[in-house]
C-alpha cells in the first residue's frame, strides 16, 4: 500500500531551465545600465553555461561573468544579491503541477518534498509556485544540514510523515541523488526523465510528464504495475 509520495523540486516540479532563462533576461533588463555593452542573448547563454543547471553556486558564476565581460559599476556581490532576492519572481512550474498535487491529495496520499538548496532561497521558490500547503513535510538541505543522497534526509522525511519506506514513493530527475538514494532506503524510486542523464540502471518507474504520476501511483497501489498508461513506464 502506498501512503506517501515525495518529490524533488528543481527539474521535477520546478522547470528550472526555463526559470533561469527568464530570470537572467529580467536581470539583464533591471541592470541594463551596467550590462548594455553585452548582447542580451550572450549574457543569458553564458550564465546558463556557467550555472551548470544549479550545480555551481552563483558567487563563482558572477565572479567569472564580471571578469569575462569587464563589467563596471556592479560587483559580483551585487549581482548575487539580485539573484538571491529576485529569482523566485521567475519561477515557472512544469505543466499540470497544481492539478497533479490536487489529484494526489484526493487519493488521501501524504505529500512531501526533499530538495538540495540554500534554505531561505529555496523556500521562496516553493512559495512562488504556490505549492507549500500541499506538503506535510518540506525538507531543504540548507536548513537540515544534510543533503541528498544521504539516507538520513529521506529517513527524516519518512519519520515526520509517519510512514514506512516501503509505503512511499520518491520522484526526482537525478538518477543517483533521487532515484537510487530513495531506493537505498527502501522507497520506490521514480525517475522524471531528464535528457541530461542516462536512464538509471534501476528505477521503479519513469515519467515524462506530471500528468503521468497519478496513474503510476494508482498502479503501485493496486499491485498492477503495468496499469500506467502508454507513456509512463514501470519495471
Amino acid at each position: 500500500m502506498i501512503k506517501a509520495v515525495l518529490f524533488d523540486l528543481d527539474l521535477t516540479l520546478l522547470n528550472r531551465d526555463a526559470s533561469v532563462k527568464q530570470f537572467v533576461d529580467s536581470q539583464y533588463e533591471r541592470l541594463h545600465t551596467c550590462l548594455s555593452h553585452i548582447p542580451r542573448e550572450q549574457y543569458i547563454s553564458r550564465f546558463v553555461e556557467l550555472d551548470n543547471r544549479g550545480y555551481v553556486w552563483k558567487d563563482r558564476v558572477y565572479k567569472q561573468i564580471i571578469d569575462e565581460f569587464s563589467i563596471h559599476g556592479l560587483t559580483w556581490e551585487e549581482l548575487l544579491d539580485d539573484y538571491v532576492g529576485e529569482f523566485h519572481r521567475s519561477c515557472l512550474p512544469y505543466p499540470g503541477l497544481i492539478e497533479m498535487l490536487e489529484e494526489l491529495k484526493k487519493e488521501q496520499l501524504l505529500l512531501g518534498l526533499i530538495t538540495n538548496a540554500h534554505g531561505d532561497f529555496q523556500y521562496r521558490n516553493i512559495q512562488a509556485l504556490g505549492i507549500e500547503d500541499y506538503f506535510s513535510v518540506l525538507l531543504i538541505s540548507g536548513w537540515e544540514g544534510i543533503k541528498k543522497p544521504d539516507p538520513a534526509i529521506f529517513l527524516s522525511a519518512l519519520n515526520k510523515l509517519g510512514v514506512m519506506a516501503e509505503e512511499s514513493v520518491y520522484i526526482g530527475d537525478h538518477p543517483i541523488n533521487d532515484v537510487q538514494a530513495a531506493r537505498n532506503v527502501g522507497m520506490k524510486g521514480i525517475w522524471k526523465r531528464d535528457s541530461q542523464w542516462e536512464t538509471p540502471d534501476e528505477a521503479d518507474g519513469i515519467v515524462d510528464e506530471l500528468s503521468e504520476v497519478l496513474p503510476l501511483i494508482r498502479a503501485f497501489k493496486s499491485g498492477n504495475r503495468t496499469d500506467c498508461g502508454t507513456t509512463c513506464q514501470s519495471f
